[in-house]
């Protein structure tokens, strides 16, 4: 994915009044199956995939979004902005981005439904690309560190892997990459990836900005794709 959407923007909606019953929780319990189920990473020949271990259980009332953040949609995907990033929308993907950065790269996260269907090579899913060493893009050519990713023009070194799951907030359990990759000119960058590969559905962070770790997470645990038609 190219990481730069276009420029039509909509503001964030605010937290509807109170909190909402959490009473329904109790349901999820039985639709959950076997725990060890979301412990295996999505195969192409159409095993097992995480967003499975919940796929029958009934998800949890919508909760207001916590202090700071802001609800948010995207065909259908519920997600919590940060309050005071700027929200853009446009080419199939919504951007939430820092208030110091005017484009959808570095520091910024993607929304992205149906992301392989959108994708020319069909990242992240072909090939399992989400679980790869050189997955973090579409093109894992071209360094994105704070001083080049604008220009866009060094090359890459080597890149570190590493797998996780996330849980989110309708009870779906995604894959979550994280990369380390160094530049040829000695910078190195951050990438965050969580992708639910049966719904198409991915949170993208295309450069990390280190000063919001604990934010993107916080943004990803927070997606709700109950409305979202896959």
């Amino acid at each position: 994915m190219s990481g730069r959407p276009g420029r039509s923007r909509f503001a964030a909606a605010t937290s509807g009044p109170g909190a909402v019953s959490l009473a329904l929780l109790a349901l999820l319990a039985t639709g959950c199956g076997s725990g060890d189920e979301g412990a295996t990473l999505a195969s192409t020949e159409g095993g097992p995939t995480p967003e499975e271990t919940y796929a029958g259980a009934v998800p949890a009332a919508q909760a207001p979004a916590p202090e700071g953040y802001d609800p948010v949609e995207i065909e259908g995907i519920r997600i919590n902005a940060p309050r005071g990033w700027q929200v853009d929308q446009g080419d199939g993907q919504l951007c939430m981005r820092p208030p110091e950065q005017d484009s959808c790269g570095y520091g910024a996260v993607q929304v992205i439904p149906h992301v392989s269907q959108r994708d020319p090579a069909s990242w992240p899913k072909k090939n399992d690309a989400f679980n790869k060493k050189d997955g973090w893009a579409a093109d894992p050519s071209a360094c994105r560190s704070l001083a080049t990713a604008e220009a866009g023009d060094v090359g890459i070194k080597d890149a570190e892997h590493r797998a996780d799951f996330t849980t989110h907030a309708d009870g779906l359990k995604s894959n979550f990459s994280t990369w380390e990759v160094t530049c040829d000119n000695g910078d190195t960058f951050g990438v965050k990836l969580w992708f639910l590969p049966v719904s198409d559905v991915a949170v993208y962070a295309w450069s990390v900005d280190a000063r919001y770790e604990d934010v993107y997470l916080e943004i990803a645990k927070s997606m709700d794709i109950t409305e979202y038609k896959k």
